[in-house]
């Protein structure tokens, strides 16, 4: 008796480090078809907003491609792309003021800047594109945009009315904002923050606690970081501009996020619900009798406005089994649960070593896609 010929997707993330999404995704394919030549397989590889997803956009669309000199996060002349397409352009903060920009020694939150993104922005607008999505993962920085801000047109002053370089240092100093009369015509732009994270400005929860120590801050500056996120705020706050404390995702890259919302209108949107729409995931997950989908670490972030979390919440809504592939597991037995993965396939289970598994994950996927077993009862 032939088993039944079955629709399989397979809609992974990026395993940091070691594999894009595509590449992923080609690996588990190839060993499955190995062992399942007769089912019908789908690759649709995604991203969620991190650092990495508008390459992914580039790889699987017909974007153009734009190189601009810009300021690093240390203010350091780089190259830096982004894409367009239509009137839009797609600019990732990684590219100009991204983490993996700096040595290790050289990442302190205090002295970085997000000027560089800016200055990928302000092109785009002077080339005459009107909708701007900024990806906003991989961040060096904890400035709040006003590095951004600064290459469109706006000025820091300190009480003294001097002019304030625009580092994460000097939020705390900040005592007026003012924008210059020589400012890019940006009334008609539209401002598309694409985030993962739904964390508030400043806080416990906000952008400093949150993800300065992850960008070189010892407790002292994270302290220094969070009061300068609150200076900033009543800054906002003074000059007329909305309150963005408690907006889900304010926090996001540093505060990037809500001081986008407060100086540009900018609108933050989920980045997994927004690669969900752009690819049509929703269909492919109805169309699949089995849907696998994966990352490089499986853990409780991993559900929670991530790819594997969107792609989960899918499969529960439509009642498909969902198989997980990762490079480690540290998920709890409750949250797996909690999101109704029937089967996680770790890397590590197969690898010597986290060097072995990072440098051969394409061989690695593929053993672990030739031993899935896709039965659906």
């Amino acid at each position: 008796m032939h088993k039944k010929a079955l629709n399989i997707l397979i809609a992974p993330d990026k395993f940091k480090g070691s594999l894009g999404a595509v590449a992923v995704a080609e690996a588990i394919a190839r060993g499955m078809h190995k062992q399942h030549r007769a089912h019908h397989i789908v690759r649709q590889p995604m991203a969620d907003g991190g650092d990495g997803s508008i390459d992914l956009l580039a790889q699987l669309g017909q974007l153009t491609q734009h190189t601009t000199q810009v300021n690093d996060p240390l203010f350091r002349p780089i190259e830096a792309v982004y894409y367009t397409q239509d009137d839009t352009a797609f600019i990732e903060m990684a590219k100009a003021s991204g983490l993996a920009l700096l040595a290790k020694q050289e990442r302190n939150c205090l002295n970085t800047t997000s000027l560089g993104t800016g200055e990928l922005i302000l092109d785009a607008i002077r080339q005459g594109f009107r909708k701007i999505n900024l990806f906003i993962g991989g961040s060096a920085t904890n400035d709040a945009a006003i590095g951004i801000a600064q290459a469109l047109g706006y000025q820091f002053l300190d009480q003294d009315q001097q002019v304030l370089a625009p580092i994460g240092g000097n939020l705390e100093r900040i005592a007026s904002l003012k924008k210059n009369e020589e400012s890019p015509d940006i009334d008609e732009v539209k401002f598309q923050v694409v985030c993962d994270v739904n964390n508030p400005f400043f806080g416990e929860s906000g952008a400093a606690h949150v993800y300065a120590p992850q960008k070189g801050a010892n407790a002292a500056e994270v302290a220094q970081l969070d009061q300068g996120l609150r200076n900033i705020h009543e800054v906002f706050r003074a000059a007329g501009l909305p309150n963005i404390q408690d907006l889900p995702g304010a926090g996001a890259a540093g505060g990037i996020g809500g001081g986008m919302v407060a100086m540009f209108g900018a609108r933050l949107v989920s980045g997994i619900d927004l690669f969900i729409d752009w690819f049509g995931l929703e269909a492919k997950v109805q169309q699949a009798d089995v849907v696998i989908t994966g990352e490089g670490q499986l853990d409780e972030q991993s559900v929670q406005g991530k790819v594997i979390g969107g792609v989960a919440q899918l499969c529960k809504k439509h009642q498909k089994p969902l198989i997980v592939v990762c490079g480690q597991n540290t998920l709890s037995a409750a949250a797996r649960q909690r999101a109704q993965i029937r089967e996680v396939k770790a890397i590590m289970e197969y690898a010597p070593s986290v060097e072995e598994a990072m440098g051969r994950a394409a061989e690695f996927l593929e053993t672990i896609g030739e031993a899935i077993e896709v039965n659906v009862e």
